[in-house]
């Protein structure tokens, strides 16, 4: 990953205007990509987005560049990242890209790439769409330039995979459902999908128009999202982030429920089902109550680094099926290739519908320990503060204190010159006290 100038591990990414995220850029960006797909044959690529008032601007830049280079674009207009992934497989297109910053603010975007088969590029076509970008634009013959259409039934297609998603036998009826779309991707998608399952559907977060995207609202927030579950008497809330591949839950009482006990849920109802087929994966930050409530279910559980392309890596090694981030990437490969936040939410509804069980209750298997997180800055070039033996030595006493009833996480931030410091176990005060102490130990160095 780190030779290279613009693709990090979800695409390239920025604030607009800002080099990459500039037209001109992304116009060079969509023909680079365009000379090296159009050598596999394939002359059409799906290009979704989601609602960030910049979308327009940027899909024109990707079209006249994939043009260019002799490729079609089809457009999907508004998408979630996993529809625009699940569109790519079956138009059997040559890639699918995504025009989004996912959780990030209105004055963000990206580019993010699926390969034909709906799953991330791999590592060797990222590079060489990089090595096509040092090289001028030259411009295929007139007769072989690409052109542009639109989907007219994405929506309506991918509304009906979700649903497809959902087990026959059963229905939504008699449930009531708050479901926030953040002013995102998912705006015209997740309330229909849970309408037309039988569920009593309030909509919150969809009202987008191109800067309220994650805005106080969605799976980054869910503050309005657990008032608005209280004040309706509904059954439970899902939060949905700006593209649709993060969720977040919120039960009866308003009390949130994050990616591990997501995870949970679905790895135990696979389990009561007979079709887990091996274990589940989470992240060095997934809950230590997460790794202990599967270990009573016999469930294997492996730690990925984090990011949902490591998790997905470790899913693909272990052969496994089920997956997830705490922060909602749920990622579930009997029913799709990429993190999708409806999909894995109709199977947490699945389960609440079979077991005839709240989703408080659901959750009452899995205790979650106090994870107590402090970030210390450090100047970046300077000694590494993990590799000194007094923090070690801090570090291994808090160890040995937890006694195997929780643990220490030191490491780097992968996007700004910060140590975080994680300590996690049954109580909160001496979990807060330890953290400090580490913290203290850093910040000598």
């Amino acid at each position: 990953m780190s030779n290279r100038k613009y693709f990090g591990t979800d695409g390239v990414r920025g604030r607009v205007g800002d080099s990459p995220i500039t037209p001109d850029f992304v116009l060079k960006l969509g023909w680079a990509a365009g000379k090296v797909l159009a050598r596999n044959g394939s002359r059409q690529v799906i290009i979704g987005k989601d609602t960030r008032i910049s979308g327009y601007m940027l899909e024109s830049a990707l079209e006249a560049g994939l043009a260019a280079a002799g490729l079609s674009a089809a457009f999907t207009g508004p998408m979630p990242t996993p529809a625009v992934a699940y569109l790519t497989r079956t138009f059997r297109a040559e890639a699918g890209i995504v025009i989004s910053a996912s959780h990030n603010p209105y004055y963000d975007n990206g580019i993010k790439f699926f390969s034909t088969d709906g799953t991330k590029l791999p590592d060797d076509v990222e590079e060489a769409i990089e090595a096509e970008l040092e090289k001028e634009i030259c411009c295929v013959d007139s007769a072989d330039l690409g052109k542009a259409s639109r989907i007219v039934d994405a929506a309506g297609r991918y509304i009906e995979f979700c649903k497809a998603n959902f087990p026959n036998a059963l229905s939504l009826n008699g449930l009531k459902i708050v479901v926030d779309c953040a002013n995102g991707a998912t705006y015209h998608i997740a309330p229909n999908v849970l309408r037309e399952l039988g569920a009593e559907v309030i909509a919150v977060g969809c009202e987008p128009n191109g800067v309220n995207i994650n805005d106080k609202c969605g799976a980054t927030d869910v503050a309005m999202l657990q008032a608005r579950v209280v004040t309706e008497h509904a059954d439970l809330g899902i939060a949905l982030d700006g593209d649709g591949d993060r969720i977040i839950m919120v039960d009866h009482e308003g009390n949130k429920i994050d990616g591990d006990q997501i995870l949970y849920i679905i790895a135990r109802e696979g389990l009561r089902q007979g079709r887990l087929n091996g274990g589940a994966v989470g992240t060095l930050m997934s809950n230590m109550g997460l790794e202990l409530a599967l270990k009573e279910l016999g469930i294997p559980f492996e730690r990925a680094k984090v990011g949902d392309r490591y998790v997905l890596e470790k899913m693909q090694e272990k052969g496994w099926r089920i997956g997830a981030e705490n922060s909602g990437h749920v990622i579930l490969l009997d029913q799709t290739t990429t993190g999708d936040g409806i999909v894995a939410g109709l199977q947490v509804l699945a389960a609440v519908v079979r077991n005839r069980m709240s989703l408080q209750d659901l959750c009452r298997g899995m205790k979650l320990f106090p994870q107590v997180l402090v970030n210390v800055r450090y100047t970046a070039g300077s000694d590494d503060p993990l590799q000194n033996a007094e923090v070690q030595k801090v570090a291994a006493e808090v160890e040995r204190e937890l006694a195997g009833r929780g643990r220490v996480l030191l490491r780097k931030s992968g996007t700004e010159p910060l140590i975080r410091v994680m300590v996690e176990g049954e109580d909160e005060t001496q979990v807060t006290a330890m953290a400090n102490r580490i913290a203290d130990a850093v910040k000598k160095v």
